[in-house]
């Protein structure tokens, strides 16, 4: 009641004390007059309207006759009665409400009220729940009704990748999605038809190859032949050793064991002016005549914008990445190489460096010359990636990200194919479970499909670059999708430290595709880290990691004693197809992706069900310490030789940072303990705490353009840890001279780094003190 009659004020105070009007207009008929009465926000609007508006109005009042002194009295009066009415009925309708037995209030269409972003319409499942209704909605029978419905792929670009596009949008979108395509511009390199690739002996033309690498440099150049098995340092370091002179040369290496950008990065470095690379016979039955297809791009994304988003709003000058080689690179077929090595000189390779050919020379500078001609053009190409998100029920802006890439310049089957059919299969196994079961999710989930994968992560990388300002501060998990199925007899996965915790925690749940009795964890090895590897730059979870610092992973099942995530010998050839990864899998396929499946729905499920996130920051107090350690022994070392003293250069400030980060992180262990399970709003504030880690290990330091991956512990570049210690210990071995203002100011730098990330880690700026 009592608001009632404070509305009835209000309104009388508007009546009295505004600058109202009452406009007496003459009828023209001169029967009568017609009332109009204007509220004071009425009259400020029109007195905005301007001097023409004023103007009009003054006429009126000019044309309106003369009030008697009566009339006022009158206006005083009916204004009064008014009032008291209305003061009246508020005291009748308050005394009636207070008076009334309670009623639950009619219930308000989402147009009419806003749910608050902490409101959860129902209660979470149980986890055990949810497990059980993922185990029930996904099936190796949905999975194979996926994979033989999403198998195809091609080249990025063309037009049956537009269509793939198309039919995964409509996908997603059927099945209730919110969903939105991304166009890219960008540059992408095929061979040119009229002028094919050559490699020949003089007129002799050694053979003919479909394969190319992308983004290789052009023009015609020739040299004697080198061989440098897999192109590895250590390779080089063997040739060296045997007097092997690299420059001015066409080194040839066989495929494997690092990216085909390494190797011509590698022998780049030590002059060479050509690259050829060849899928080695290393295994009985293999064909000689493989194409082979891949690209040449130390980077990812489109190399000329590096560090900027390839979209159509974009204008810049001519600029390259720093990645790209200036040497020509091109694959052969392994006959091919079998010609070349035939013809060419020098001694026999080291056994390590030979295989299924029939011949391996190192070379030597009287050789045969070997003409190498690329003639790769560059095409503006457009590209898709396709979203469709579910949308969390409480933190609908933080969300995680499932992704694949769906192209491939071959056949691409365990490339892509399985990946894209994995990523429609959560896609639909998520939508049932909000759909038909219970199951909220707290937080987002966005499935995404990137297209030219096969180019260097160029879609998934113009994405990361085209919202890199806002992209680090909502999504917290980047879950690959690529290459989960290669072989059948181990299992490798590579990840962020935030996220082995939760990697452990479901491979110890999830049941072995290939022995149903025991878990992931203990059929392939018993302990996460005989099943972890360092994360390459060809994994589509890199740029994510290192450019974006969002915490990602990367998994699959692999070929006993395979070294590499990716290290399938069909990968980039035509023979990457259903048939040879049935075989290599021994006809379980099926059941391998399904077991993918079941690791990364768990863990997304796992990261958008829990209260707070599983992410382990503990896990980079092992990190910092095992860098910083190595990094005071080099030190310490230096300090006590007889020459190349440093003793300017402290590593007090270094340990101090170390120590700033162990108490960031003692204390918001101290503050998970402590808070309410019911306290949403603390949830989220512990949540970005934890999603601020990986974000700060990125230098802040180095420019975007020119180091685009600046995770200091697992990007590219002069701002790591790493090439901190390997300028100490190259200093140590007297590989390089000391050089104090270098040193210094990677110190400091890396220094801040660690010590701007245990500030944001402790809380907010009125929570730190000296002792962080």
């Amino acid at each position: 009641m009592a608001g009632t009659i404070d509305q009835a004020k209000m309104k009388f105070s508007k009546i009295v004390n505004s600058r109202s009007y009452t406009r007496f207009n003459q009828n023209p008929d001169g029967e009568g007059s017609h009332v109009e009465v204007k509220m004071s926000a009425d009259t400020e609007e029109e007195e905005m309207d301007g001097a023409e508006q004023g103007h009009i109005e003054h006429e009126i009042y000019t044309r309106s006759p003369r009030r008697p002194p009566s009339w006022n009295k009158w206006k005083i009066c009916a204004s009064f009665t008014v009032v008291l009415l209305l003061l009246c009925i508020g005291f009748l309708i308050g005394y009636s409400v207070h008076h009334q037995p309670e009623t639950p209030p009619c219930p308000l269409s989402s147009q009419e009220v806003q749910s608050p972003i902490f409101d959860n319409p129902k209660p979470s499942m149980d986890w055990s729940d949810v497990v059980e209704l993922l185990n029930t909605i996904l099936t190796a029978e949905s999975v194979q009704e996926r994979i033989s419905e999403f198998s195809g792929v091609d080249k990025a670009g063309s037009s049956e990748d537009s269509t793939l596009a198309d039919k995964i949008h409509v996908y997603l979108r059927n099945l209730s999605m919110k969903t939105w395509v991304d166009d890219h511009f960008v540059k992408l390199q095929y061979p040119n038809r009229s002028k094919p690739n050559k490699v020949s002996f003089g007129s002799e033309e050694i053979g003919s190859t479909n394969g190319f690498l992308a983004y290789s440099a052009t023009g015609m150049k020739q040299g004697r032949v080198m061989y440098a098995n897999y192109g590895e340092p250590q390779d080089l370091a063997i040739l060296e050793m045997n007097k092997v002179n690299l420059n001015g040369s066409v080194v040839l290496m066989r495929a494997g064991k690092i990216s085909m950008a390494q190797k011509v990065a590698n022998v780049a470095k030590k002059g060479a002016v050509a690259a050829l690379i060849y899928p080695d016979p290393d295994y009985v039955g293999r064909p000689q005549n493989i194409d082979l297809y891949g690209h040449v791009h130390l980077g990812s994304g489109d190399p000329y914008t590096p560090g900027f988003p390839s979209f159509k709003q974009t204008q810049f000058s001519p600029i390259r990445s720093s990645g790209l080689p200036d040497i020509l690179a091109q694959t052969i077929t392994a006959d091919m190489a079998d010609k070349i090595f035939n013809k060419t000189g020098g001694n026999i390779a080291p056994k390590s460096f030979q295989s299924g050919l029939s011949t391996y020379k190192l070379g030597n500078e009287s050789g045969p010359l070997l003409t190498v001609e690329v003639n790769n053009e560059l095409n503006d190409t457009k590209i898709h990636n396709v979203f469709g998100v579910i949308k969390g029920f409480i933190d609908a802006d933080r969300y995680v990200v499932i992704g694949a890439n769906r192209d491939s310049m071959s056949s691409g089957f365990a490339k892509s194919a399985v990946g894209t059919a994995l990523l429609m299969e959560l896609a639909r196994a998520f939508s049932e479970m909000v759909k038909v079961g219970d199951f909220r999710p707290k937080r987002s989930i966005v499935f995404a499909s990137w297209s030219a994968g096969d180019f260097g992560n160029v879609g998934l990388t113009e994405w990361l670059e085209g919202y890199a300002t806002s992209l680090d501060k909502k999504a917290f998990t980047y879950i690959s999708l690529d290459g989960v199925v290669t072989g059948e007899g181990s299992f490798k996965a590579s990840a962020s430290p935030l996220l082995e915790g939760l990697l452990q925690m479901t491979l110890e749940k999830v049941k072995s595709p290939v022995n149903p009795k025991t878990s992931l964890l203990k059929n392939y090895g018993g302990t996460l880290s005989s099943l972890l590897k360092p994360m390459e730059m060809e994994d589509g979870a890199y740029p994510f990691l290192t450019f974006s610092g969002i915490p990602s992973v990367s998994f699959g099942f692999t070929s006993e004693g395979q070294n590499r995530l990716f290290d399938y010998q069909n990968f980039g050839t035509a023979q990457d197809d259903k048939g040879n990864l049935e075989c290599v899998t021994k006809n379980k396929v099926v059941e391998l992706a399904l077991g993918g499946a079941q690791v990364a729905g768990q863990m997304a499920l796992r990261l958008v069900h829990d209260r707070i996130l599983k992410l382990d920051f503990t896990k980079y107090t092992v990190e910092i310490d095992k860098h910083v350690s190595a990094i005071v022994g080099y030190t310490n070392q230096l300090k006590n030789a007889e020459v190349n003293k440093i003793e300017s250069v402290s590593t007090k400030w270094l340990l101090e940072a170390k120590g700033s980060f162990d108490r960031a992180s003692t204390g918001l262990i101290n503050d998970m303990r402590n808070s309410d399970e019911e306290d949403l709003e603390m949830s989220r504030i512990i949540n970005n705490r934890k999603m601020k880690v990986e974000r700060n290990l990125l230098s802040p330091y180095v420019s975007l353009r020119d180091v685009p991956f600046r995770h200091i512990f697992f990007g590219n570049g002069w701002q790591t840890a790493s090439d901190l210690e390997n300028d100490l210990k190259d200093v140590i071995e007297g590989k390089a001279t000391l050089d104090v203002d270098r040193i210094l100011s990677k110190f400091a730098l890396l220094t801040w780094t660690i010590q701007g990330c245990a500030n944001d880690l402790a809380g907010d700026i009125w929570s730190l003190d000296n002792q962080i």
